[in-house]
């Protein structure tokens, strides 16, 4: 299967016609011009921990999304981190190939182009590789990229960084429902919870006001924790309309995902995004998923329903919901 990488040293001018989205997709004509999407910034340092909470609960409320600064990540992590993702997809496609997705399996890991059934046949302009890097019973190496040779180290040194992350962001979301700091996290799989990290590559595209590098969606996961790289891309949708993300160096930016808008029981909101691309310049970035463990049934949180508030989701496998959503098939 030939990747977007070396389509786009291909075509030069004009892409293939199955990358050309349809007019009420191109970014070029559906992105609110000379505005960017004031995503609200959180400070991790400030002393006032209910200050963090009450910000974070009104973002997942009212946007879905948040970043975060002084989050703690050595920056020498964030730039190892994209070192080694930039310098796998800077191999030979044999040696990326290695890696490819078992097209078979149902898993989401390895190296590929194609996520999700796509409407009318039509692509998105990216490359992706995909691999858990935690609990340790849930990495499969076999998906880890052996060049370059700091890659697992890399990985598995920013694995230990981001879970202290993704604890907090999981401690304050469930206070801020009103539940025990622990509860949502143990409803998800607690200790079993899995962190499946993504590195979306984006190469320069000829024709970037008719692609989308990702196409709009909402995330399926719990939460995700996203490193960028500097080249602009996320948009979010809101009030009928397409925003760029304003990007901001060394935040992390957080995504709401269906399952927690599910255990919500719709107090705290996915976030519909995509990502444009550049004509000159590559795009990368390291999303990491929160997800529950493939086989834990999740719904509204039991403490969040009663007969004044009942169900708005169905209780449903993780492993299900995933399939459904990948094969556009109604949930």
């Amino acid at each position: 299967m030939e990747r977007v990488q070396g389509i786009a040293l291909k075509y030069k001018e004009k892409i293939p016609e199955e990358f050309v989205r349809s007019k009420d997709e191109q970014p070029g004509i559906t992105t609110v011009k000379g505005a960017v999407f004031e995503v609200p910034v959180i400070d991790l340092s400030n002393p006032d921990e209910e200050k963090i909470l009450q910000s974070i609960v009104d973002a997942s409320q009212k946007w879905g999304m948040f970043q975060v600064v002084e989050h703690r990540i050595p920056g020498e992590v964030i730039s190892k981190l994209q070192e080694v993702g930039r310098e796998f997809f800077e191999l030979t496609e044999e040696e990326k190939e290695v890696y490819a997705k078992p097209l078979d399996d149902g898993t989401l890991e390895g190296y590929g182009t194609k996520l999700q059934k796509e409407v009318h046949g039509k692509k998105g302009w990216v490359d992706h590789l995909f691999h858990k890097i935690w609990p340790p019973s849930a990495v499969n190496y076999q998906f880890w990229p052996k060049k370059p040779s700091s890659y697992r180290e890399t990985n598995e040194e920013y694995a230990k960084w981001v879970q202290g992350i993704g604890d907090k962001l999981l401690k304050w979301l469930s206070l801020g429902l009103g539940l025990e700091e622990d509860d949502v996290k143990e409803a998800l799989g607690g200790e079993n919870l899995v962190y499946l990290m993504k590195i979306n590559y984006y190469p320069p595209c000829p024709q970037p006001e008719v692609a989308l590098g990702v196409v709009a969606h909402t995330d399926m996961n719990i939460i995700t924790i996203l490193v960028p790289n500097d080249v602009q891309g996320l948009q979010a949708f809101r009030d009928g309309l397409w925003y760029d993300v304003n990007y901001i160096p060394n935040a992390l930016v957080i995504h709401i995902g269906d399952q927690m808008e599910i255990l919500s029981n719709g107090r705290y909101k996915s976030v519909l995004h995509r990502t444009r691309v550049n004509k000159e310049k590559t795009r990368m970035s390291w999303p990491v998923f929160l997800e529950p463990p493939a086989d834990l049934q999740v719904g509204p949180h039991t403490k969040l329903v009663n007969k004044n508030n009942p169900a708005k989701y169905k209780t449903k496998k993780y492993s299900d919901y995933v399939y459904c959503k990948l094969n556009k098939i109604p949930q």
